[in-house]
């Protein structure tokens, strides 16, 4: 078993288990390695976003939050591939970091036998880039929490001009173009609202201030006459 069919098995036998305990010591005789991977297995669940979380001391161990996972599911392998797809393509928006963690989730909470066939067909799978072309810019986990939160954000920005300016602003929402990511946020510097690339911010920084509730249809999207903007279909 390679370690990525070993890190699936994991997460279903402590889902299986739940909420009772497994040692580590129990896991490597389970998947004949030593505890020594086990104890990296599982850290790289908690770092992929995994609720799994460890008991030390006598009749300890790691346990997965159920209440946080998710049942089997009937995903075909071509369903699993098509969610993929599209989280494939989320890379350098907001929460890419979520999209991951999620496909993480979905594919292990699959049969082994679907998920094998998933991950055999999405091998067929090929994106086409330009040659060279570096990496979408990320958009700043600061500015992903702080439209979760509605929390004010400190931008250091830097605007077409090259000038860079220091503003405190209220996150509203998240705007995808062909150029890049948007944040729409209302801007206390100048009292109004205002669209920021957010390749532009060069620093964000979180303020402990709940920001005004304001509703994103009611902001000034900034959008030329000839495009419309589509709200994110959910189901």
């Amino acid at each position: 078993m390679n370690r990525t069919d070993r890190l699936y098995a994991l997460v279903e036998e402590l889902r299986a288990r739940a909420p009772r305990r497994a040692s580590a010591r129990e896991l490597a005789a389970r998947f004949e390695v030593s505890v020594r991977t086990i104890e990296r297995d599982i850290g790289a669940l908690q770092q992929a976003g995994v609720p799994v979380f460890a008991d030390v001391g006598r009749g300890g161990g790691y346990t997965l939050d159920k209440s946080r996972t998710l049942p089997p599911l009937n995903f075909t392998p071509a369903e699993a591939v098509a969610v993929a797809i599209t989280l494939g393509r989320a890379e350098g928006s907001p929460f890419s970091r979520s999209a991951r963690t999620a496909l993480h989730k979905i594919v292990a909470a699959m049969s082994a036998t679907d998920s094998a066939s998933a991950r055999e067909l999405a091998a067929r799978i090929r994106f086409l880039t330009p040659a060279g072309r570096g990496d979408p810019a990320s958009v700043p986990a600061v500015l992903e929490e702080a439209v979760s939160t509605r929390r004010v954000v400190r931008l250091g920005y830097v605007d077409r001009d090259g000038a860079e300016t220091e503003r405190d602003v209220e996150p509203v929402a998240f705007t995808a173009s062909a150029n890049g990511w948007y944040l729409t946020a209302w801007c206390r510097m100048r009292g109004g609202c205002r669209i920021f690339r957010t390749d532009r911010v060069r620093r964000a920084v979180l303020l402990d201030e709940t920001a005004p509730e304001r509703a994103a249809d009611a902001m000034d999207d900034g959008a030329p006459p000839d495009y419309v903007v589509r709200p994110l279909e959910f189901v």
